[in-house]
């Protein structure tokens, strides 16, 4: 297959993650997953914080499409423990944006927050996480934010599966938009660039199959 252009920000976004191994595709070997399937493919968007200049172009990205949506500054940016964490603390330092985080259960001892940081209520927040799969992790974090009476109408994440029938009705559920920089249709997009032709074929059946709740 010859060589794949990059011909938008998605795709873009898609290259630099396979470039410097954040998408992982081994239809021989295949990754335990924290559910405990096998899977050959997983993404690992944590390690994407160890690289300063491909970091900050996906910071850059993320926050032009935060600042086209929130230019009040007084928006507080929530990050998900704990790969979310990293991610709404580098946007906040460039942003100059208030920040908290929420605890995936409360801590056991001092006030048991669920959510650490200052914040007033009835105030805008946004949810920044590393990815999203199914979009199910995600309902703990918005609950949280609403049940402390913040406002949120929308997640941000690096890379979105878009793959899981499930994810749409999960996202609708919690009445929020799902805003993402690159998601699977883009890396399988990209991909040629890095695989075989037969990887290629093997990925594209596998997401294909996913999709249709095969």
């Amino acid at each position: 297959m010859s060589k794949v252009k990059i011909k938008n920000n998605k795709e873009k976004i898609a290259n630099l993650l396979l470039s410097i191994g954040c998408v992982n595709i081994d239809f021989k070997k295949q990754f335990t997953l924290t559910s405990g399937k096998k899977s050959p493919v997983y993404v690992d968007c944590r390690k994407l914080i160890s690289f300063p200049k491909e970091r900050e172009l996906i910071i850059n990205e993320m926050s032009k499409q935060i600042k086209s949506k929130y230019k009040d500054n007084s928006t507080i940016i929530a990050g998900g423990e704990t790969a979310g964490i990293p991610y709404s603390s580098f946007l906040c330092q460039k942003m100059k944006y208030p920040m908290i985080y929420i605890r995936k259960s409360p801590k056991g001892f001092g006030k048991g927050k669920l959510i650490e940081g200052e914040f007033k209520k009835n105030t805008q927040s946004i949810l920044v996480e590393d990815m999203a799969t199914d979009g199910g992790s995600k309902l703990h974090f918005i609950r949280a934010l609403r049940q402390n009476e913040l406002k949120v109408k929308d997640i941000y994440v690096v890379f979105y599966y878009g793959i899981y029938p499930k994810a749409k009705k999960n996202i609708s559920k919690m009445k929020v938009n799902l805003n993402y920089l690159t998601s699977w249709r883009d890396i399988l997009t990209i991909s040629p660039n890095y695989i075989s032709d037969k990887d290629y074929d093997n990925l594209k059946s596998y997401l294909e199959s996913i999709s249709s709740g095969k």
